[in-house]
């Protein structure tokens, strides 16, 4: 806490054993940072990892040392150019201004501002030697840490999708218990890689939306920033001393009340109302420098120029959106595919309801027949039990006008029912 200035509030977001989202927070003197199995601490010097042994870790070490190894060469390499610059154009520089300065007093002082202003200038063209933007240590280290975790969300969705559609293809060729079971845990696996790259692709946008938090995030600027309004602070009140002693020396008298009343000689009142005038431009100039030197940081501060970790930050909300659509688009594979599946198995169904429908209605009718044939088998006496007036000939009439009226009703049925659309 001491050595990044965090609350442990932040800290405890870094705490394997509570399960956070993906987090990524600007602080005044760092950088949380909570994205997948990545959990770091970066500030303007320096990365601190929580979990650096980890196997699934270690790969993503490598690159950061690389990638910071890299930035050290470019940055040692434009601070060599822009010193060899600064070296060609301090002698030109130092040539015209020996001129310039020939027809001037030598009692003027040098103004502390304009050479802050071009310190300030120099280390920009340092930054800029090569005519390319080097990044801060911060953002490089941001940037490893966001490739890494879109890099790996990328790659488990990528393996989602090679085992997916096999799986869906074989689930709609064969329904079985085996497919059905495979399918289900592969839409497990996808709903938990959906949440985990959303949740990165939020966490990316809120940052896009709210340029503070891309501002708290400048943490070299803040540094420099603060270093060169302390050091300009104290060049002041170094001038502002040097001035006054000089003033206490050279004109004591000025200090000396002259009321309106007290006429002077005309040319001593000139003389001294100039010299209170000139004195007045000092100290309002001083009083001027004071001000803009209180202010630099400040303003600065809320006016920051966000544009490249706002470039930074939608290259890769560009990255894991493109994932999040892979996801969306294999979840709507899934679903199309539990669509078809459900139509197949409703057709199914409703083949087995229409068989259900002619069985009952077939029994329906042989039930009748066999009504007729309890009656005939009852224990009375009618002629066509008698063998003297009735033969086979009255039998087999009987039978078959029993099965061809059976039948007649069975058509007339299943007939009705194609007419009422219960049957296809």
């Amino acid at each position: 806490m001491r050595r990044t200035g965090l609350p442990a509030h932040d800290l405890r977001i870094l705490d394997p054993l509570l399960s956070y989202p993906s987090t990524v927070l600007g602080r005044e003197r760092a950088i949380v940072i909570n994205l997948e199995h990545i959990k770091a601490i970066i500030t303007a010097h320096e990365v601190l990892l929580l979990n650096s042994r980890d196997p699934s870790v270690t790969p993503f070490v490598e690159e950061l040392h690389s990638r910071i190894l890299r930035h050290h060469q470019a940055q040692g390499a434009a601070v060599a150019a822009a010193a060899s610059d600064d070296s060609k154009l301090s002698k030109v520089y130092d040539t015209e201004e020996g001129q310039s300065r020939e027809g001037q007093d030598e009692d003027e002082d040098p103004d502390p501002v304009g050479e802050e202003v071009k310190s300030q200038s120099k280390q920009n063209d340092i930054q800029n030697g090569d005519g390319m933007k080097i990044l801060p240590f911060e953002f490089v280290a941001l940037e490893a840490c966001l490739e890494a975790a879109c890099s790996v969300l990328e790659n488990e969705a990528k393996t989602l999708e090679q085992e997916a559609h096999p799986a869906l293809d074989k689930l709609t060729s064969k329904i079985s218990t085996l497919n059905l079971e495979r399918v289900h845990q592969i839409k497990s696996r996808l709903v938990a890689i959906t949440g985990r790259v959303q949740k990165v692709r939020d966490e990316l946008e809120h940052l896009l939306d709210d340029k503070d938090d891309m501002a708290e995030m400048y943490l070299t600027d803040k540094l420099q920033q603060l270093h060169s309004s302390s050091a300009s602070s104290i060049n002041d009140d170094d001038v502002d001393n040097d001035h006054h002693n000089q003033l206490d020396v050279d004109d004591r008298h000025v200090y000396i009340c002259i009321p309106p009343e007290i006429s002077l000689e005309e040319g001593g009142a000139a003389a001294s109302d100039d010299y209170n005038q000139h004195d007045d431009d000092r100290l309002l100039v001083g009083v001027s420098r004071d001000s803009r030197a209180s202010t630099t940081y400040s303003t600065t501060t809320k006016h920051l120029d966000v544009e490249e970790l706002e470039m930074l930050l939608e290259a890769y909300f560009v990255q894991i959106d493109g994932t999040l659509n892979k996801l969306s688009t294999l979840r709507e594979y899934v679903d199309d595919t539990e669509d078809y599946i459900n139509i197949m198995l409703d057709d199914k169904q409703n083949h087995l309801l229409q068989m259900g429908v002619m069985l009952t209605t077939s029994t329906l009718v042989v039930s009748a027949f066999v009504v007729v044939a309890g009656i005939f088998g009852m224990n009375i006496h009618i002629e066509l039990f008698d063998s003297n007036v009735a033969g086979n000939r009255e039998f087999f009439w009987t039978v078959g006008g029993n099965t061809a009226g059976t039948i007649f009703l069975y058509v007339v049925a299943i007939s009705w029912c194609k007419y009422k659309r219960l049957l296809e």
